[in-house]
């Protein structure tokens, strides 16, 4: 039995392997998640739609869990229709469900806590090629690396992570959950936090990997965060490697 729901405003909970697209967001002269996304949800409402995401993924950054929300002013069936947008969308973005919200409930804003997820192989491997960061050539102390995560926890402001000449209004975000575990020859480092800044998560694990590398120490993290400049950090990992896994909220 179709479901219909009077409802200005929709979430949609989806995911998408992020290695053809700019990110989410909608970009000039670039393919994007979101224009794929309302493309497709226009042609099938017949009208003009525009999403709002919970978060913009860097280019090539995974989702395996992300909302998005949309307005419409027709009834909108919330069981077939995400049947009609994944025969709509391309093979790489997969809608999960969709259901009705408060007109003022939004994915971006209204979210309690985002979750990333990064994998490094410390082994060559030709299936995780373009799903993880092949860091194979040299070893990583996983040790020293967890006792950085540590460090992570004294702090709210993460400048030194976040990308040059964004339109933050603010830098602070506060740490849920950092960790990195060890399965074999493959690496998964998990955050968790209220928020993050453009560029956060991969400039975090590009400056654990030079702590698990041997080139600083873990007690150099404190210095690097107080600095509060994106050149005190390292480089950014891997877009590839990246994994939004989760997003919460209080429905």
């Amino acid at each position: 039995m179709w479901s219909y729901f009077n409802a200005l405003r929709y979430f949609i909970e989806f995911s998408y392997n992020g290695k053809n697209y700019f990110g989410y967001q909608i970009q000039p002269d670039a393919i994007s998640v979101q224009e794929e996304l309302e493309k497709a949800l226009s042609t099938i409402l017949r009208e003009e739609i525009k999403t709002t995401g919970a978060g913009r993924t860097d280019t090539g950054v995974h989702a395996k869990k992300i909302f998005a929300h949309f307005d419409t002013e027709k009834e909108v069936d919330v069981v077939n229709l995400p049947y009609k947008l994944n025969s709509f969308l391309p093979p790489d973005i997969s809608i999960k469900r969709m259901f009705p919200v408060k007109d003022d409930f939004h994915a971006r804003f209204d979210a309690t806590y985002r979750t990333y997820e990064y994998y490094i192989s410390l082994a060559k491997n030709p299936f995780t090629q373009e799903s993880a960061w092949q860091h194979w050539k040299r070893p990583l102390d996983i040790q020293k690396m967890n006792e950085a995560c540590k460090i992570l926890f004294e702090y709210e402001d993460f400048t030194s992570f976040a990308k040059l000449k964004t339109d933050n209004k603010t830098n602070i975000c506060k740490m849920y959950k950092a960790e990195w575990e060890q399965d074999g020859t493959e690496l998964k480092f998990t955050v968790s936090a209220n928020r993050f800044l453009r560029n956060m998560v991969r400039a975090i694990v590009g400056t654990m990997v030079e702590i698990g590398s041997g080139k600083i120490k873990p007690e150099d993290l404190r210095k690097i965060i107080e600095d509060k400049h994106r050149n005190a950090a390292g480089t950014s990992a891997p877009g590839h490697g990246l994994f939004l896994v989760d997003v919460g909220y209080e429905f």
